[in-house]
């Protein structure tokens, strides 16, 4: 997967302002609307899809490391952070650049399986196309750690993508390019209120 700052057009750290300004611009020159009666429409939807799954992927990237500063651990025995909360940081950054097998093989080695563990592999799951599984890791997250906001936000999201209802659990087909565009868009939104701000009040 492309480097989701390059595909928004900018530097590896740019800034979340800078990232939310470039992602509102792209959205307006690539929007379907710009080429109803145009032969790149295709092409169009195609770049909007990018453009989402680039501006998800930072704005998770930024959550997990807000997690990661509120989360970790001292340990005044020894006068350093514990060692699952170096690895958690280790695969925060392995996410954050879409490597997605070294952030599966780092926790696939933790042997303490918390609830943020379950957090982050439900996202690993998740971009690996594995709803399943991502769906029960965030489940297993909400279930150890039912106060926390972003993993029931989580769960909720993949709830509304699986069509789970009242405990009733049926599959629906999301082929529409149009439908899958707006999950994508809602799903950035709910990312960006956990830091504080709202994405749609951007435009």
């Amino acid at each position: 997967m492309q480097n989701p700052y390059e595909v928004l057009g900018l530097k590896e750290g740019a800034s979340i302002e800078e990232v939310k300004k470039a992602y509102r611009e792209l959205v307006k020159k690539y929007h379907p609307d710009q080429y109803a009666d145009n032969p790149l429409k295709d092409l169009a939807e195609e770049k909007l899809r990018e453009i989402n799954d680039a501006y998800k992927a930072i704005m998770e990237g930024e959550s997990f490391r807000r997690d990661y500063a509120n989360d970790r651990t001292y340990d005044s025995g020894n006068g350093s952070y514990s060692d699952s909360s170096s690895m958690y940081y280790e695969v925060i950054n392995a996410l954050n650049r879409n490597d997605l097998y070294a952030a599966e093989a780092i926790l696939n080695r933790m042997a303490d399986r918390s609830a943020q563990w379950y957090y982050l592999y439900g996202h690993v799951n998740y971009r690996r196309g594995r709803f399943g599984e991502a769906y029960n890791c965030f489940r297993t997250a909400v279930n150890m750690d039912p106060g926390n906001i972003e993993y029931r936000e989580a769960l909720n999201n993949m709830e509304m993508q699986r069509g789970v209802y009242q405990g009733d659990v049926y599959r629906r087909t999301m082929n529409d390019d149009c439908c899958q565009t707006l999950f994508a868009i809602w799903a950035c939104d709910t990312c960006c209120e956990c830091m504080g701000g709202d994405m749609f009040r951007c435009f």
